[in-house]
């Protein structure tokens, strides 16, 4: 569940601000993703936990009400669901604060006991919000079936090891680039030298985004800069995962990663212009519509 703050600025240390309001809302980097991919049009199942708390039947509802299959989301007994407390500033920017809770118990049985999901898929969408050695775990059932499989690596983690790049699309935006390569992002050139790193560390393919600067796409030997959709950015909480969502379900459908990368930036930027997580995300007919617009500038 995500409690989002909005306030004209974010507190310094030590400082005591008035914010201007707070909102529930569902959310959580997996979930956030599962709906904006159904919402595009994929078929979507979700393996997963929430907590045994007041938020867990509304997480339920919420994805199913967005046609996500849950039936593979289980409940852990004694536990809090997943929490984010995200605070928005009035430029759009944000800072999020993560509480694991039940999505640190997603285990590497759970993974194992649901292969024959992965195995069926036709892409595997992953994040950093359960534990490294479960997303491992499913990385190879994917890969052990061919299963195309796709890492957004976030929140990055402490226990960071290459093995969660044997992925065939890693798409990082320049922050989480940044941390995982040591490469300081600030121009295209620099996303390309984290791409290339990152490939060669095991990712077959690097999608960087930069938000306002667009996105270095490393398709194989080749690079593309997709350029920013112009947009006014009001809150970027779900910009990311809109992203990764609608780029899963393009290139699954298409097989072309750089038509998929020019649908997922429209996709973020829609994002980018809404209040809140879910609630944020865009539907295939919205995303072509502005695509369309876009194209006739």
């Amino acid at each position: 569940m995500d409690l989002v703050v909005c306030c004209q600025e974010m507190p310094k240390p030590g400082q005591t601000i008035t914010a201007e309001s707070a909102s529930e809302i569902c959310g959580g980097k997996g979930a956030n993703q599962a709906v904006g991919a159904a919402m595009v049009g994929g078929q979507v199942r979700m393996i997963g936990r929430v907590g045994s708390d007041a938020f867990a039947d509304r997480l339920h509802a919420n994805l199913a009400k967005h046609n996500v299959d849950c039936s593979t989301v289980a409940t852990t007994a004694d536990c809090t669901s997943g929490l984010a407390v995200i605070t928005v500033e009035s430029s759009g920017q944000n800072s999020i604060l993560v509480v694991p809770g039940a999505n640190g118990k997603v285990s590497v049985s759970d993974v194992q006991d649901h292969r024959e999901v992965i195995a069926c898929a036709d892409v595997l969408m992953l994040q950093l919000e359960i534990p490294t050695p479960s997303v491992i775990a499913a990385i190879r059932i994917a890969k052990q079936y061919n299963v195309r499989c796709i890492l957004d690596p976030a929140p990055v983690a402490r226990d960071w090891t290459d093995e969660l790049l044997d992925v065939d699309l890693v798409c990082p935006n320049e922050t989480e680039a940044a941390a995982i390569t040591g490469i300081e992002i600030n121009t295209i050139e620099d996303a390309r030298s984290a791409a290339l790193q990152l490939q060669s560390r095991g990712a077959k393919n690097v999608a960087v985004t930069m938000g306002e600067k667009g996105t270095v796409l490393l398709d194989g030997e080749t690079f593309h800069h997709v350029a920013p959709t112009p947009i006014q950015p009001v809150d970027s909480t779900a910009a990311g995962d809109a992203f990764a969502s609608a780029l899963a379900v393009e290139w699954a459908r298409t097989s072309n990663l750089l038509q998929a990368t020019r649908f997922a930036s429209i996709a973020g930027a829609l994002a980018a212009t809404k209040f809140g997580a879910q609630q944020s995300l865009a539907n295939r007919i919205e995303i072509d519509a502005l695509r369309i617009q876009t194209c006739h500038k």
